[in-house]
């Protein structure tokens, strides 16, 4: 169990900067998550913990004391690499007892059985023991790197995208899986992702990563109703959240919002954060962010609601989104399974401006959404 600090890490691989400046507090016995698109740097700030890579600036500390200088076999970390890493000339059992047979970490073989019989039932592979990486599929090999580090009992599990490999089905359960082996082990974990919904499931904290630096962080829900940004706020969310770019007008007391493509004009309604912000800034140019659950839509016509044309409609299990069309502009809807809809066809559509988060047209960045208030204590009370 350890607390993990990165202060100002900066990593560079040739002219390329990975890693810009990144500062990271990871708490003791804390799931961490770094999410963020391919190529941000997420791998790199794990290898730098784990000592695999030295910053060209910056220090990176356990417990309060810099460990740059220390090598990798000596930070005692456990780390779950997403290209499996297996020894292809040994058993699953033989590569699981790998690390517990370590000159560093060495246990007698009475304790290496009972704790790979653990793990490996655990994580129902108990059956695969005495067969070869070549005999596996890339699901199976994924689960033998990720019981490989679990019979380890390391100050951090560093874990790069573990679950990639599986199926569906597999990967629903191990996140179940993985949180209560965290729990259960009372050890601190960082964890890597590109997955969103992995990302919200799993993370106590999770830090947004984008072109080697740290963005936002923040437990899940304050991130998706707060996002510091557009771009977390298209990260955190799917379907992706709709953005529309227009112009804010005030006439006496209240202010509207017209949308630039269609021209259509919403009047805000009286919200005292809403309002003050759009007062204190003066902006007139205004992108609003409008979560597909907010869209409403018709498909006959109704009073105030926009005539679009349906441009994709996908159907996902448990529900379907639509893909609206009109002047350019694209919304995103959530609608019930087993819809009869047609590409092209007419729908109608209003939004739910009420439920709008704001952001600085030039900038991209958060300004003020509605209820911010009711949000920030729906926030606290989940987290507590």
């Amino acid at each position: 169990m350890s607390r993990i600090q990165l202060e100002n890490v900066t990593k560079k691989f040739g002219k390329v900067t990975a890693l810009d400046g990144v500062t990271l507090d990871i708490k003791d016995k804390e799931f961490f998550v770094l999410f963020g698109p391919a190529g941000a740097g997420k791998t790199t700030i794990l290898n730098c913990i784990a000592g695999i890579q030295l910053p060209e600036e910056g220090v990176v500390k356990f417990d309060g004391e810099i460990v740059n200088l220390v090598d990798a076999a000596h930070r005692d970390t456990a780390m779950v690499f997403e290209n499996y890493a297996l020894y292809p000339q040994m058993t699953v059992y033989d590569n699981m007892a790998s690390p517990l047979r370590s000159k560093l970490y060495k246990k007698d073989e009475e304790y290496i059985k009972e704790k790979i019989q653990s793990v490996a039932e655990m994580m129902k592979m108990d059956y695969l023991l005495e067969r070869l990486p070549s005999q596996l599929s890339n699901g199976q090999k994924q689960r033998v790197a990720m019981g490989r580090a679990l019979v380890r009992s390391p100050r951090v599990y560093l874990m790069d995208e573990p679950l990639a490999h599986l199926d569906a089905k597999l990967r629903n359960s191990m996140r179940t899986e993985l949180k209560e082996i965290q729990a259960n082990f009372g050890t601190t974990s960082v964890y890597v992702t590109h997955d969103f919904m992995e990302a919200m499931a799993l993370g106590d904290r999770i830090a947004i990563i984008n072109k080697g630096k740290v963005v936002q962080v923040g437990t899940g829900d304050e991130i998706y109703y707060m996002p510091c940004n557009e771009f977390v706020a298209q990260l955190m969310g799917d379907p992706e959240i709709n953005i529309i770019e227009g112009t804010i007008s005030k006439s006496g007391d209240s202010y509207t919002f017209t949308m630039d493509a269609t021209g259509k004009a919403y009047e805000l309604p009286a919200d005292p954060d809403v309002y003050a912000k759009l007062a204190e800034t003066g902006i007139e140019k205004i992108h609003a962010g409008i979560r597909p659950q907010h869209v409403k839509y018709s498909f006959e016509p109704k009073d105030g609601y926009m005539k679009c044309s349906v441009y994709s409609y996908e159907s996902i299990g448990n529900k379907s989104v639509i893909v609206a069309e009109k002047d350019g502009l694209t919304l995103r809807m959530i609608a019930p399974n087993g819809l009869s809809v047609k590409i092209d066809q007419d729908v109608y559509v209003d939004l739910k401006i009420d439920q709008s988060i704001f952001f600085d047209a030039e900038t991209k960045e958060y300004l003020t959404r509605y209820n911010e208030a009711a949000v920030k204590a729906l926030v606290a009370e989940l987290e507590g």
